[in-house]
């Protein structure tokens, strides 16, 4: 089932990238602290190949409110696909639409969080010692330096559910862009982004990270100003094609 929402998150469930505890986590309705996305989640697993995760996403879909539904269906940024798919299931989109907001529509679960005992842990070996669906969730729902480790987390889902995060700022992609260590699949995902890609500052970081797919840097160098493109130049940090193009830029002004 298609919800019609792109995000990092959803687009790594549709790929199959999720394990099982995270599934049967989102299912419980208790990953995505949007309610677009919990909408979204439940509706694909509801049909997923696991009859455990489609059942427990069954008995969520069963348990939320359907007055609470249907406000959101009644939201002009509700997507259709959605619409449709409670359609089916006898619910319509309420007369007044639901505030505008980022809130799930069900809450689950809480947050792991460490022990008062615990303080002199470090953040870096709290969350080292979750597992994967418990990571997913401190990154969609922790503190920035939680999402500062877990952005460079090995596991590609848990690196998404923090790029889909409500929390996120602009501050922190801007951050992530500049991160020498960062995978090529998380610069992508970032250069993908409309929405951050209108910050000149994660352009420039995205265009000067040597990790940057060199596709996505030339595409991007004619967003710069003269000064950066100058910069570029002389830049032993960045691809020779790279340099070169900007080299070009120069002499052509």
């Amino acid at each position: 089932m298609d919800s019609g929402l792109r995000t990092p998150l959803l687009d790594s469930f549709r790929r199959g990238d999720a394990p099982r505890d995270a599934k049967i986590l989102a299912a419980q309705g208790a990953l995505a602290p949007r309610a677009h996305e919990q909408l979204a989640l439940l509706a694909l697993l509801s049909i997923d190949d696991d009859p455990d995760v489609a059942g427990t996403a069954e008995v969520t879909l069963k348990t939320m409110p359907a007055a609470g539904i249907a406000a959101f269906l009644a939201r002009t940024d509700a997507p259709p696909e959605l619409r449709e798919f409670f359609a089916a299931r006898g619910i319509q989109p309420a007369t007044t639409p639901a505030p505008d907001g980022d809130a799930p529509l069900f809450e689950v679960g809480e947050v792991p969080v460490a022990p008062a005992d615990e303080e002199a842990q470090s953040t870096l070996q709290r969350l080292a010692s979750m597992n994967v669906a418990q990571r997913m969730a401190v990154a969609m729902k922790g503190t920035r330096e939680e999402r500062a480790v877990l952005i460079r987390d090995a596991n590609k889902l848990v690196c998404c559910a923090v790029l889909s995060s409500p929390k996120l700022t602009e501050t922190e992609v801007e951050s992530f862009a500049k991160m020498g260590s960062m995978s090529e699949e998380v610069l992508r995902i970032i250069a993908q982004t409309r929405a951050w890609m209108k910050r000149y500052g994660v352009v420039l970081a995205l265009v000067k990270n040597p990790k940057t797919p060199v596709a996505l840097s030339m595409n991007m160098l004619a967003r710069l100003n003269d000064k950066d493109v100058r910069g570029l130049v002389t830049d032993r940090n960045v691809p020779d094609v790279l340099r070169l193009a900007a080299r070009k830029r120069s002499k052509s002004d």
